[in-house]
């Protein structure tokens, strides 16, 4: 999930737009009319162009309302481009925020231009859908010239994703709060909005230990006590300090201890992102009944993803605090595979590639499908998140029992599943509504 910055003066992001983007008019229009004009100044215009009937006369009205909204707009955007700030912008924004958390960055604005402000506000060009700032038009009502203020900018992120942010600037609604007049500050930069997810209190896994070639340094330098196994002779090029010199002398021969330390209970999070894109006119047409209220809406909460998304950060979460090796699987446009060692550290990791997966429109199973049988062999359990169950997913979870790793299978739907599971060969499986885990009435699988 990568949401593009936009920046219509950016040389480098007109490459990636649209024809119509980089015509000099359309980026114009653009700037101006997302940016630049307020929305009571949106109101006026529209009156300013509704009373245009009255230019054919002046004996006509309505010609005087014509004047005197001209006569507004024209007072407005000569005083604030008179006192236009220019200012110096400190700070910096956080790189990271769980959706449904605000994002907020302290910055310090001082002015270093020979007027004072008015009506100062610090704030992004734009931001792309569904990023929104709670406080773009917060104003400072004055700023003397030479003096600073303290200033903060929130961003509200509900919904998980990989955004690139606009330059921030600071900009005047003086006089009549019409239009931003101003310049950019600071370079945009990048914000990471991470999976929301509910801690579980418990998770029940038939786990057991399997031998992990790479042994020891596959717990990331997590401290490990190895277990004493015994003694054996010594190998040329074995490390002295293995060594057993009480031994050496008793028996008159170089002996060493021997340690067993490469048997590890390794789980695999195996999570489907496989949604079938549906047909355009029903897609159109619950897009109309949720912009017109008609219909049943979504809410990005419940999306059946986003659940699975969700659950599958509080299972990692709940075994990352375990003595567990963790391998996720997922299949989005792209196939993520990440090994966790036995450290909490990790699972800022395991978010961060939760945070941009996406949907899958094809079927990814015979993506994922090689790529976790390889390592099959060395998995001690495996949890597959399904979004449903279907004769493809019977196969995925089959190869699973095969490769004699235990199973453990979550399926999140609302409703039925397209094939009937079937607990005598798969065992019981966990079935979760989207509702359920978005309200955090998950706590133990």
């Amino acid at each position: 999930m990568h949401v593009s910055e936009y920046d219509p003066y950016s040389p480098t992001i007109r490459k990636k737009d649209s024809f119509t983007n980089r015509l000099l008019l359309v980026r114009m229009h653009k700037h101006y009319w997302y940016y630049r004009v307020t929305y009571p100044g949106k109101v006026l215009l529209f009156g300013f162009f509704l009373s245009g009937i009255g230019t054919i006369s002046v004996s006509v009205p309505i010609y005087n309302l014509f004047s005197i909204l001209m006569a507004l707009i024209l007072v407005d955007g000569l005083a604030s481009w008179f006192f236009r700030p220019r200012c110096e912008l400190e700070g910096d924004f956080p790189s990271q925020t769980t959706a449904g958390q605000p994002a907020v960055g302290h910055f310090t604005v001082t002015n270093r231009g020979w007027l004072p402000v008015y009506d100062m506000a610090v704030a992004f060009r734009w931001l792309e859908k569904p990023l929104a700032q709670i406080d773009r038009d917060d104003t400072l009502n004055y700023l003397p010239k030479g003096e600073s203020a303290e200033v903060t900018v929130t961003i509200d992120a509900p919904q998980r994703g990989f955004y690139a942010l606009p330059k921030l600037g600071v900009h005047t609604l003086f006089p009549f709060h019409l239009n931003r007049s101003g310049s950019a500050a600071l370079p945009g930069k990048s914000l990471l909005v991470l999976p929301a997810f509910h801690k579980l209190t418990s998770v029940d896994l038939p786990v057991g230990s399997k031998f992990q070639p790479g042994g020891i340094a596959l717990t990331s330098n997590v401290g490990e006590s190895p277990e004493y196994v015994g003694n054996r002779e010594y190998v040329p090029g074995e490390p002295a300090r293995r060594l057993d010199f009480r031994s050496w002398a008793r028996l008159g021969k170089p002996v060493v201890r021997e340690y067993q330390e490469e048997y590890y209970c390794r789980i695999a999070l195996i999570l489907d992102t496989y949604m079938p894109t549906e047909p355009w006119l029903k897609r159109k047409w619950k897009s109309l009944g949720q912009r017109t209220g008609l219909g049943t809406p979504t809410a990005e909460t419940t999306n059946v993803l986003e659940a699975g998304i969700s659950l599958t950060a509080s299972i990692a979460d709940a075994l990352a605090r375990g003595e567990y090796l963790i391998d996720l699987f997922a299949a989005g446009p792209e196939l993520y595979v990440f090994r966790a060692g036995r450290h909490t550290a990790h699972f800022d990791n395991v978010l961060e590639i939760l945070s941009c997966v996406d949907r899958c429109p094809d079927d990814p199973f015979e993506t994922i499908g090689p790529a976790v049988f390889e390592e099959l062999s060395n998995v001690s359990t495996a949890v597959c998140l399904f979004l449903d169950w279907d004769h493809q997913r019977e196969k995925m979870a089959r190869a699973v029992l095969d490769s004699g790793a235990s199973l453990k299978t979550i399926i999140i739907h609302d409703g039925p599943t397209t094939v009937p599971y079937n607990a005598d060969e798969f065992g019981e499986a966990y079935h979760f509504t989207p509702e359920e885990i978005a309200r955090g009435k998950v706590e133990t699988i």
